[in-house]
């Protein structure tokens, strides 16, 4: 993960980071040997920083971390599931486009 805006999550650490965190938080469920999730990296990057302070951006890998997406059916990567309140409030699945992820938050706030 190369931006300091982005919070690594685990099985361990997703309900304090995640649902309990005081922003919106957009998860990315996540591999390494995943080609969209990684063509995707880039533009998270660029979001945690455009949100810095008002969403929380997260990756958590699906092969190291089993209980969290399965708790949420995660069946393809890349998925991007967005909590608000500890609640689930919206998701995309698949890599899209910075202005689809970019609205989402948008829409949270």
């Amino acid at each position: 993960m190369a931006s300091p805006n982005i919070v690594a999550v685990t099985d361990g650490n997703f309900e304090s980071e995640v649902l309990k965190a005081g922003t919106p938080a957009l998860v990315d469920f996540w591999a390494e040997w995943c080609g969209p999730c990684r063509a995707l990296a880039p533009t998270l990057d660029e979001l945690a920083a455009e949100f810095s302070g008002k969403v929380k951006i997260a990756k958590m890998n699906v092969d190291e971390n089993p209980d969290v997406p399965g708790r949420y059916r995660i069946r393809g990567i890349p998925t991007l599931l967005l909590f608000k309140g500890g609640e689930l409030v919206d998701q995309l699945v698949g890599a899209h486009p910075k202005a689809a992820i970019a609205g989402m938050l948008k829409k949270a706030l």
